[in-house]
């Protein structure tokens, strides 16, 4: 028998490398139990893919009892879900860390995990490095800058796109302001910025920079994190496709059921 139930919110690309390290290996200790989606078809096929329950309606998931609920959807969907998912006593794993920036919900669920004796564990993403970014903040207080490489078209669906981006020759800044802000500028697409300033300085306090960089496939970020002359912190990570995301959460659930924990 497996030691811990998962229940999974999405079956798109990031859910299925998910479902697939329980299912296939390398996490021997759980097994996922069911998924639930906005599309049945869709959903009925995700289950039948990796055995587990289709489910239409929240309360159809939670009555599942997973021990941890992933999220892979979009920041709506997370708070559409959150509350329910706490208060059915499971542990949430989330990747629409974008959602955090809006304060109100932020405390709410704060407040509900904390009722509730559940932890809300936040994926690293395409990034990484926050235990780092974490003991520097502890240490002082830090600057922190996040700068995000974009292809043109993935800038498309951002605030006062303008379409002569597509065709620029030059690398050029789209943005520049708060972590809290590029949420407003570009909801679903700069989850980890989210993620980073929570790691760090704090989402009102790490500046944020987008740059639409032509002939370029995937993302690239950069995170500085400064304590006056004692330590400096510069992480680079680029990625070709959104897979890294999928795996962060893999890792979470190694860490959850290791002895040695990373």
């Amino acid at each position: 028998m497996k030691k811990y139930k998962v229940a999974l919110i999405g079956y798109g690309f990031l859910s299925d490398i998910i479902a697939k390290a329980i299912t296939e290996g390398p996490l021997n200790e759980f097994e996922l139990v069911g998924v639930l989606g906005r599309t049945e078809e869709k959903v009925k096929d995700f289950a039948a893919t990796y055995d587990c329950e289709p489910c239409n309606e929240i309360d159809e998931l939670m009555a599942l009892k997973p021990n941890y609920t992933i999220e892979a959807s979009t920041p709506d969907g997370l708070k559409q879900y959150a509350e329910e998912i706490l208060n059915a006593q499971s542990h949430l794993i989330v990747l629409s860390i974008g959602a955090l920036a809006d304060e109100v919900f932020y405390n709410k669920i704060e407040r509900i995990g904390k009722e509730n004796n559940k932890k809300i564990y936040l994926a690293s993403g395409a990034v990484g490095g926050f235990d780092v970014l974490q003991t520097a903040g502890l240490m002082g207080k830090i600057k922190a800058r996040m700068t995000s490489k974009k292809m043109p078209r993935a800038l498309k669906k951002t605030r006062d796109y303008d379409p002569r981006l597509q065709h620029i020759t030059e690398p050029k800044e789209v943005f520049l302001g708060t972590t809290r802000e590029i949420m407003d500028f570009m909801p679903n697409g700069l989850n980890l910025s989210i993620a980073t300033a929570l790691a760090s300085a704090g989402i009102d306090e790490t500046e944020m920079r987008v740059i639409a960089t032509p002939n370029f496939e995937g993302d690239e970020y950069k995170v500085e994190v400064q304590l006056d002359d004692e330590i400096w912190i510069e992480l680079d990570v680029y990625s070709k496709t959104s897979a890294i995301a999928g795996w962060s959460v893999v890792t979470i659930l190694k860490n959850i059921e290791s002895t040695f924990v990373i």
